[in-house]
């Protein structure tokens, strides 16, 4: 990837971070600390990958993404915001009574594919897009994004099992692995580890990443479109609430939202990391 283009990404990906703290602020409540953690894959996916059209969302021959961690609604609805999909200033009616952006994907949403929310089942949907896409002779790729705390749901490893034996050649699962969960460490609360070993068992290509570094991102995504033999799994490596300072790495971001002077603190640092991205 050549430099303008990852600066380019960068300073997008920093916005979609901006867009999560406007919209976690805004409404008191939700899930910033993830949100933070898969704005650079998004922000690649969807200005460097996804074969997508804001003006036409529901074209038939359009790749899909299903946010199957959908508790991190807030980072997809700021990338969907910045592609056109709806306006910006709707992130700060983020679970406000009558916004359509409520606080899990909602599919009456330009731009969103599946309404998600209980973990495990995204991917679960994901596996029958990508097996319609199979008997419909499209050409068109599902995305799935999961948290590594929700692949201990049971359901996961069903759809799976599913994927590699309809031979899901069109279907690509994205870990979130920033190690955390709602209660804690996932190491402690029911691990899921070793995850490319579980994976490659199932029968998957899996490939790992770093889930900030965009060439890095984009090596993996490359590989990715490389293999037609099985379904791929990237296991990113990724920061819980990355790009701001005080929630990097915090547990107590996973559902909680900034107050004022915390989301001052966020803005300026985000605005800061932008402002070096434009010089």
């Amino acid at each position: 990837m050549d430099a303008s283009k990852k600066k380019d990404l960068q300073r997008k990906a920093c916005k979609v971070r901006m867009g999560v703290i406007e919209g976690t602020y805004n409404a008191r409540s939700g899930h910033p600390g993830g949100s933070l953690s898969i704005s650079d894959t998004l922000t690649y996916l969807y200005y460097n990958k996804m074969n997508i059209d804001p003006q036409n969302p529901e074209d038939p021959d359009r790749d899909r993404l299903v946010l199957s961690k959908g508790h991190t609604a807030p980072a997809l609805y700021a990338v969907l915001a910045q592609k056109g999909y709806f306006p910006e200033e709707d992130l700060k009616t983020l679970r406000h009574i009558g916004s359509a952006l409520q606080g899990h994907p909602c599919i009456n949403i330009n731009g969103v594919d599946m309404s998600s929310g209980s973990l495990g089942q995204g991917i679960s949907v994901a596996c029958g897009m990508a097996l319609a896409g199979k008997l419909d002779n499209k050409a068109y790729k599902v995305y799935a994004i999961l948290g590594d705390g929700e692949i201990e749901e049971g359901q996961v490893w069903e759809a799976c099992m599913f994927s590699a034996h309809y031979n899901l050649t069109n279907l690509v699962a994205i870990v979130d692995n920033n190690g955390l969960q709602i209660d804690g460490a996932i190491t402690e609360v029911c691990s899921p580890e070793p995850i490319t070993d579980k994976f490659e068992a199932f029968g998957w290509h899996v490939i790992t990443m770093d889930g900030h570094d965009f060439d890095d991102i984009d090596r993996a995504f490359t590989e990715a479109e490389s293999v037609t033999d099985k379904p791929v799994a990237i296991i990113q490596k990724s920061v819980k609430g990355k790009g701001v300072s005080f929630m990097e790495n915090q547990v107590g971001w996973h559902g909680t939202a900034p107050n004022k002077e915390q989301y001052e603190q966020a803005m300026s640092e985000l605005n800061a990391q932008l402002k070096e991205l434009e010089d």
